[in-house]
């Protein structure tokens, strides 16, 4: 799934970023060498990007980016198996056991901002806004079987059946919407189109005025022409809020805007083509998720966490539990936990 490729490559190359961004050399990167990437299909656009970058900057390094879902490329991350995993939440505090079972020890580095979108079909004309508790009633766990109709939601919205659709449980999307909306990671009725692959998504609820579903901002800035994006209120005296860059930067868009992270294993650090990715990744990473329809985080954020990475400071700020609202510049701060 390579939402991005020609057009990021043809807007990339055309305005001469590998050039101006973070002056780089082609010459710094190793001639050979693979690295191999898995993980957050959020993070793959901006994984992705930088990938085709570097490797045109690199003169042979061959960088795979897979899109195994967050919890899925943390699985093959702890085991050994790849370089750097994408991901769309921290890691967990089972994962983090998973990974010092298998001698993986690791950097945590945010890359950018994502909005998680709640989006409707363009011939949807009653939903002008939904609170954050009028989610849950959508979501939670005892939702499941029983709210299947929107007048269960509010009372002046239509007698029409509610048809839900959104990430799978092994995506990194789905813990954070369960944490900011339910209050609890992976809390969540089960009678929905689950799926990692938010293409689906967009096609089940772009055919039914009754469908509702959620992803990352990027997919729906990319199918905009068949979605609408919903305002939210974090709760009912709130102003309603539109995901953009704007909202995400200013802190207004709560509690569905988050950061996105690359790991990157500690053995791998030691070999250059790793190395050098990485730093023109926190370099240039920034702009080419704005690029991708993503938010750039402040440029502190990006030095912290480029600091932190050149001075060996290993593990999480989390602890193995997402946090709603930190802002980037403290998370790097912390005492990294393995």
């Amino acid at each position: 799934m390579n939402l991005f490729s020609d057009s990021v490559k043809a807007t990339l190359r055309a305005a001469g970023l590998l050039a101006a961004l973070g002056g780089w050399s082609a010459g710094a990167a190793q001639a050979a060498g693979l690295i191999e990437i898995d993980g957050s299909s959020t993070v793959y656009p901006i994984t992705e990007a930088v990938a085709e970058e570097f490797q045109m900057a690199s003169g042979g390094t061959k960088v795979t980016v897979g899109i195994s879902g967050t919890g899925g490329g943390f699985k093959r991350f702890c085991r050994g198996e790849t370089d750097i995993s994408d991901a769309s939440r921290p890691i967990l505090k089972e994962e983090m056991i998973l990974c010092a079972q298998g001698g993986v020890k690791y950097y945590e580095l945010p890359v950018a901002y994502d909005a998680l979108t709640v989006v409707v079909g363009k011939n949807n004309d009653f939903v002008d806004y939904l609170t954050v508790e009028e989610l849950k009633k959508m979501w939670e766990p005892a939702a499941q079987g029983k709210v299947t109709n929107w007048k269960q939601i509010r009372d002046s919205f239509p007698d029409m059946p509610l048809k839900l659709a959104g990430a799978g449980a092994d995506s990194g999307t789905f813990d954070y919407f369960t944490e900011a909306v339910v209050g609890k990671a992976k809390a969540s009725r089960g009678d929905y189109q689950a799926s990692e692959d938010d293409n689906v998504t967009v096609q089940f609820v772009s055919r039914d005025k009754g469908a509702l579903g959620y992803f990352g901002l990027a997919y729906y800035e990319e199918n905009k022409d068949k979605l609408k994006a919903v305002p939210i209120k974090a709760n009912a005296s709130a102003p309603a809020v539109v995901p953009s860059l704007e909202t995400v930067n200013n802190s207004s868009y709560q509690p569905l805007s988050r950061p996105i992270f690359i790991y990157v294993k500690e053995k791998s650090k030691a070999r250059p083509e790793v190395r050098e990715f990485v730093e023109f990744y926190l370099k240039n990473g920034g702009e080419l998720a704005k690029e991708v329809g993503y938010v750039d985080l402040p440029a502190e954020a990006y030095e912290l966490a480029l600091e932190n990475f050149r001075s060996g400071k290993l593990g999480t700020g989390f602890g193995g539990a997402s946090e709603v609202g930190l802002k980037v510049e403290d998370l790097l701060k912390r005492e990294g936990k393995l």
